[in-house]
Formats: structure tokens, sequence, C-alpha cells
């Protein structure tokens, strides 16, 4: 869980959270907090001043793996029992008081007891899949199209991230440190990885990004290349009796809002606060209100990831008027003071629900 090269991007709040729970140092230390970050619309470039427009508010450049790797450690020192990839899990009397979970651990069979389930084992996980499909509702649409992400040790091509749209595609220029690069091409889903050298992804990119951006590139050899289908996905509701589904478990996002890793923690923000609520309150009639707080987050994170998937991309689909559509609504708000302010909201993440 380590390995995978994933979002890098930290919303305002998660940033908050991680330092409300102590594990913050090397984010502080290592993480780059950014202000703003470009738009470049078919070479035309409009920096979104994040810090300005929403009142003093930023993101962090911090990668996924590090918060996993930080949260692991903490885990660890705490003392308490924490069990990896275990095998024949099973989810158990849900709707009861007394939900109980089996798996196999070093060959043996094992029951465990539990008040509560929190699903957290993302989009392929046992959590959703033990819940009735007639229980749930499923929410979703499949992009035309997908992410072809290289990463590289060289020196990101700018200080802040560019979004970058053009008519050969899009593109996204992002970074994990001063040092690592991260770059991203929209391509179509029928591509191949072992189809793109190093030399066709660089010349690919550089073709879509502004002339003086793509002058100043830096090229090198890629240490992992990967093609990422794009998808929103979202379930209602998002718990069943005594288990919560949190995160991948319940929404996926397309990555153009950086959103996804932000989600899961919105979402855990909202189940710790119902369960300190629920054991040092009693107030045990909070529980039931966990998935109508998540939506309400998770479907504005939804709206902005799809908007920014549907004004940045080219779709095979799309006609003479529906590209003139997709040009106006970018020009519109980003040449506009109050269109650039709700891009930014949006960005740095929306206020968490209060658990009251």
């Amino acid at each position: 869980m380590q390995s995978r090269i994933r979002a890098g991007i930290l919303e305002q709040g998660m940033v908050d959270l991680l330092r409300e729970a102590g594990v913050s140092e090397r984010m502080e230390s290592e993480g780059i907090e950014h202000d703003g970050f470009e738009m470049a619309l078919d070479g035309r470039r409009v920096r979104i001043d994040l810090k300005r427009l929403t009142s003093g508010k930023s993101v962090m450049v911090y990668g996924q793996t590090e918060v996993t790797r930080d949260l692991m450690a903490a885990r660890a020192a705490s003392g308490l029992t924490t069990l990896y990839e275990v095998p024949d899990v099973a989810l158990h009397e849900l709707k009861g008081e007394s939900p109980y979970l089996t798996f196999t651990h070093e060959g043996q069979p094992v029951r465990l007891d539990c008040d509560y389930v929190a699903g957290c084992d993302g989009f392929h996980g046992i959590a959703r899949r033990s819940i009735p499909e007639d229980s749930i509702k499923t929410f979703e649409r499949v992009y035309p199209f997908g992410w072809l992400g290289l990463l590289s040790d060289t020196p990101p091509v700018s200080e802040e991230l560019i979004y970058a749209t053009h008519e050969r595609g899009f593109a996204l220029c992002s970074m994990r440190s001063p040092t690592r690069s991260r770059y991203y091409l929209q391509v179509s889903l029928d591509e191949k990885v072992e189809d793109w050298s190093d030399e066709r992804f660089w010349s690919e990119l550089k073709s879509r990004l502004p002339a003086e951006t793509a002058a100043r590139l830096v090229t090198g050899p890629s240490l992992e290349k990967s093609i990422a289908p794009l998808r929103s996905f979202v379930v209602e509701p998002m718990q069943y009796g005594r288990l919560f589904l949190v995160g991948d478990a319940a929404h996926i996002v397309p990555p153009t809002g950086a959103k996804g890793l932000n989600l899961a923690a919105s979402d855990v923000n909202t189940l710790y606060r119902i369960m300190t609520k629920v054991y040092q309150e009693g107030r045990i009639g909070l529980v039931e209100r966990y998935s109508e707080i998540c939506l309400k987050r998770v479907w504005k994170a939804e709206r902005f990831s799809w908007w920014m998937t549907s004004v940045l991309h080219r779709f095979p689909s799309m006609d003479g008027f529906s590209q003139r559509m997709q040009s106006s609504e970018l020009d519109y708000y980003v040449g506009s003071p109050a269109g650039q302010t709700t891009i930014a909201e949006n960005y740095v993440g929306l206020a968490y629900q209060q658990v009251e």
C-alpha cells in the first residue's frame, strides 16, 4: 500500500485534521504549501490565487503514500494491534447490536466482535459488497478517456501546478517534491502503457503546454508510468446498520479536482466526531446522521471534480457547438472574480460540516 504513486494535494481541512491527530511533523517539514495554481487554456495562462480568493486558505503538496506512512508509524507507536491483508474477511450481523468480523490469521480462524465497523477498504473491498443490493443505490459516470501518468526525478516545470486544456487533450503538471515531478496526459482508453516511450510522452506533453512552459520542461527517465481510467461513483446511503462506508468504499471522483483522498479524510473526520460524542456523551442517535452529513460534502466534491473534468478535457463525441460551450464556460469562470472564487474555494476544500 506504500508503493503505489497516488494523489498528492491535501486540502486545508485535511492538513488541519492531520495536525489535530498529531501526525503532521513530516508533512510540515517536507510538504510544499501552494497558494495557487495555473490554468493554461490553449496557450493562455491564468493563475488562480487560492490564498487571496479564500481569505488565506491554501493546499499542501504531500503525497498520499507519505500520509499513509505517517499514519502507519503512529499506529505502530501506539502499541495497538494492526493486521494487514488478512484473507477470508467476512462481515456479520451488521443490522444487529453486536456486529462481528471473521477472517483467517496465521492459518487460524478469528472472530472480532465490534460495536461498529468502519469499511475503509476501498472500491473493491468487502465492506460495500456486504450490503444487500436492495439497500443501497449506485450513481456512476464512466469517462471515455484515462490519464497516462509519468513520475520522474526531474525538477517541476513550475512552482505551482498547471492544468492545461488543448485541442490535443488535457495535461497536468504536478510534483511530489522540488526534485520529483508528476505529469499526466489525457489518453484514449484503448492506449497501452508499453506504447508510450519516455520520448513520446515528453514530446506529447510539450505540445499541450504553452510554448514558454514547454521550453522550461526538464525531461528524464521515468520512474513509473501507468494509465488510470476516470470515473465518478457514489453509493447512497453510506451506512448499513452499524457499518459505515469510508472513502473509496463509498465514492470515487476523477482526479481532476484533487478530491479523492480529501473526501476520505472528511469521512474520517465526520465518523470520528460522531463516535466521540457517542462514547463520551452517549448520543447514539448521531450514528444515523453519518451518511446524511457525509453525502452533502461528497456530492459537492463530485460536482467540482465533474466540472473540472468536463471543461478541461476533449470528449470524443464533442461537436462544434459543444466545443464552443466548453470554451465559453471556461472563459467565463477564469475571467470573472466570482468565477475564480468559486474555483478557489472548491479547490482548497469546502468546510467540514459540524457534528452537533
